[in-house]
């Protein structure tokens, strides 16, 4: 990119064969410098089209988790000395459009980590084909976090987002889940070590062919991100030391 930022867009795949593809295809010519592809031992042919494309690969040779993925894309990301990292799903379900919104926040020095968020266009979140029973389960996990946080974010459960270089530095990531509360562990580090996070509207695109999660996931996902804000006030209050938000 201009001014000699790197910007690496990193998709931890899984099952990805169906909308590899037109998800690469969809990425805004000169938006970013490279894409990486971490294959979380996918059993479909998802390392067969990633390999046809132009960018880099690395196959797991079985299944790490969704944050076990995400922790070696952003390892890879600093080996190769990018500046701004963003996270773009490779089923489809985020538009590729819209990664200048995401990153201009931190090319400009304001941001060191954006979220997408589906919330901040009223009605966008509905209106793209989230189901009922997320949208109110996104909302209220929300509202829960943003009291634990002390903040006012619309949504915290993008999948959508953007970090600078600085930002994986500077977070423990590696101490994280290798689930899917991975996510919501990098947004209380985040406040935990006051990076700036900005949020962007996006809007999003569920499908058939979208990963989606079973109901007992979603379960146990929303326990073990409340299970996080708990772990963040009792360390804020000196009543727990956790390896999650110590430096």
């Amino acid at each position: 990119m201009p001014g000699g930022i790197f910007v690496l867009v990193v998709m931890p795949a899984y099952n990805a064969a169906l909308t590899l593809n037109s998800t690469w295809e969809a990425i805004p010519s000169g938006a970013v410098d490279e894409v990486l592809l971490v294959d979380d031992g996918s059993k479909d042919e998802t390392m067969e089209i990633a390999r046809r494309l132009p960018i880099r690969t690395i196959p797991l040779p079985h299944n790490v988790g969704y944050g076990g993925n995400q922790k070696i894309c952003y390892l890879e990301a600093l080996r190769l000395e990018a500046d701004v990292i963003v996270m773009l799903h490779p089923d489809g379900q985020y538009d590729p459009g819209l990664l200048p919104d995401l990153i201009a926040p931190i090319v400009a020095g304001q941001a060191d980590c954006v979220l997408g968020s589906r919330m901040l266009i009223p009605g966008g979140a509905r209106s793209g084909g989230m189901p009922l029973f997320r949208y109110v389960a996104n909302k209220t996990l929300t509202s829960v976090e943003n009291v634990a946080l002390n903040s006012s974010f619309s949504e915290l459960h993008t999948g959508y987002r953007a970090y600078s270089r600085s930002f994986l530095e500077t977070i423990p990531f590696m101490r994280n889940s290798d689930n899917f509360v991975f996510d919501s562990q990098v947004i209380a580090q985040a406040v935990a070590f006051k990076q700036r996070i900005v949020e962007v509207p996006i809007h999003t695109r569920y499908h058939s062919e979208a990963s989606s999660t079973s109901m007992k996931a979603n379960i146990e996902y929303g326990l073990a991100t409340l299970g996080v804000m708990l772990r963040y006030k009792l360390h804020v209050a000196g009543a727990l030391n956790s390896r999650l938000f110590r430096s």
